[in-house]
């Protein structure tokens, strides 16, 4: 298998993982799966292990453990089922995997992600949250280990194929501001008073992208364009100023970089995972991900707004939180964790969940945490919090 590529693959039954799986199986010849992860999804973890045949495949609970177990069983299949975080841990930092995708959605991505930036993999960055919440922390471990990091998000991917190779900081580059797009989710035209009566079928519809619910609610307050911006800030060494929201309805450039001299270098394309997937997992080549290519003579118009944080005030809550740096961006991400789920639950209504994440933040006085213990007690203050209110709401 010499000059084949091993991967972990965290968070494999998700939207992202699903596509990279896809991606992979197009180039046999030049990937290899090591591990693959899942939470509840056992059912399409058995079948990924039956096309994969992954050396392990790790779970959350004992009771999914069995269950997978019995599954591999059947389709005799010889993948090892681990169980737990510290399996977690430990298959996202094994030496026999050069390659890491961290596709867990949310804080439960954190640690894992970590252990693989201080084992020096390359790390393939699809959880947001891991820099949302670690920042500092994060970076300063990618430096000290030597791990490669790249991003997956497709605005992020975007801005990092708009930037120079070789790129080291923005101003030594000449880079005026990023361009952060955002297509505003089913509700960018929606009149406010309708947003009151949302029903998670209609949040988890976005127009573009086909993503999990988590995420599809975040982009329909634009509070994952929120997170995608202060994460822009640690992956790119840029202050809260440097960047600017754009939405862009029709999700077909992924960002842009403005340079001192005028220019605008764009980054177009098809919106589908498959392609800044692909794109990370071959650079600093290039490998066919099975997208059709964008026909430019069918674009009927490409259009672009400022965003309207009345409509959108989690996305202000979020640049606010990033300004405000210490453990701020921590809390925001854990309110609005609890909150997404309150409203999936139908326990609040959409419209709350804003409510909910104000009431946290205006109530936080956090500094910077020093460490992933201090970080890991941030949020679960956070959502504490967040719960509280909640509850509160609901009396």
């Amino acid at each position: 298998m010499s000059g084949v590529d091993a991967l972990t693959v965290l968070g494999s039954t998700g939207s992202i993982g699903s596509s990279t799986l896809d991606v992979l199986s197009r180039h046999s010849d030049r990937f290899r799966v090591f591990a693959l992860t899942a939470n509840t999804q056992v059912a399409l973890l058995a079948q990924q292990c039956a096309r994969f045949e992954p050396r392990f495949a790790v779970v959350m609970t004992d009771k999914a453990a069995q269950t997978l177990r019995a599954l591999l069983a059947e389709r005799k299949v010889a993948t090892e089922v681990l169980c737990g975080l510290q399996s977690l841990i430990e298959v996202a930092s094994a030496v026999e995997a050069n390659t890491v995708v961290a596709a867990i959605v949310g804080a439960a991505g954190l640690e894992p992600t970590m252990a693989a930036v201080g084992a020096g993999k390359k790390v393939l960055l699809a959880n947001k949250e891991a820099l949302v919440m670690g920042g500092r922390l994060f970076t300063s471990a990618v430096k000290a280990s030597g791990a490669v990091l790249l991003p997956v998000d497709s605005e992020h991917n975007a801005i990092f194929q708009c930037l120079p190779s070789g790129f080291t900081c923005l101003q030594a580059c000449g880079v005026r501001k990023i361009l952060l797009t955002g297509s505003g989710g089913p509700f960018r035209e929606t009149d406010r008073a309708a947003l009151t009566a949302v029903t998670p079928a209609q949040a988890v519809a976005h127009p573009n992208w086909s993503m999990g619910r988590k995420i599809s609610v975040d982009s329909a307050t634009m509070m994952n364009k929120g997170l995608e911006f202060i994460e822009a800030c640690w992956l790119f060494d840029a202050a809260p100023k440097d960047i600017e929201v754009v939405v862009h309805p029709q999700s077909i450039i992924h960002s842009m970089v403005e340079y001192l001299d005028g220019s605008i270098v764009a980054q177009m394309g098809r919106p589908d995972m498959r392609t800044p997937i692909a794109h990370c997992l071959a650079w600093p080549q290039r490998i066919n991900a099975a997208v059709e290519p964008l026909d430019l003579f069918a674009l009927r118009g490409l259009d672009f707004y400022p965003p309207d944080f009345g409509r959108f005030p989690c996305l202000k809550m979020a640049m606010q939180a990033m300004s405000e740096g210490g453990s701020y961006p921590v809390a925001l991400n854990a309110a609005n964790e609890i909150a997404v789920d309150a409203f999936l639950d139908e326990t609040i209504g959409y419209l709350q969940i804003a409510e909910v994440l104000a009431s946290v933040m205006d109530v936080w006085r956090g500094g910077e945490p020093e460490s992933l213990l201090a970080v890991k007690e941030a949020d679960f203050e956070a959502r504490l919090a967040a719960e509280s209110e909640i509850d509160r709401l609901r009396r």
